[in-house]
């Protein structure tokens, strides 16, 4: 299942991300959970820093790494699980469907 990060730095955060802005890359490299993959981590503008995508098998590890990434970069995160849009049309469509979402960019289909 994969989940969404909303990412906001505290002023604390913000200063080391300036400091040195790989920060929140090595944050991510350093959290060892089993079964959880980073798919992506992006800054945005608006309300929120950054963004991150994550694969995780449950809410639980969803929940520790999004926990460990927050006290590594120092900032408030909002995890919010994803749900294919296949998923909402019943099981018969989620059969047909070869994928349940595009790819992310980077990613390969299929």
């Amino acid at each position: 299942m994969q989940y969404i990060l909303l990412v906001r730095l505290s002023p604390e955060g913000i200063d080391a991300t300036l400091e040195n802005p790989r920060t929140p890359l090595d944050a991510e490299r350093s959290i060892s959970i089993p079964g959880v993959s980073a798919l992506g981590i992006y800054a945005v503008l608006g309300p929120y820093d950054f963004t991150a995508i994550i694969d995780a098998p449950d809410n639980d590890a969803a929940a520790r790494w999004s926990i460990a990434f927050s006290a590594r970069i120092r900032g408030e995160i909002t995890t919010m699980p994803a749900v294919p849009l296949s998923h909402l049309e019943g099981p018969r469509a989620r059969d047909r469907a070869e994928q349940a979402s595009e790819p992310l960019p980077g990613q390969a289909s299929g």
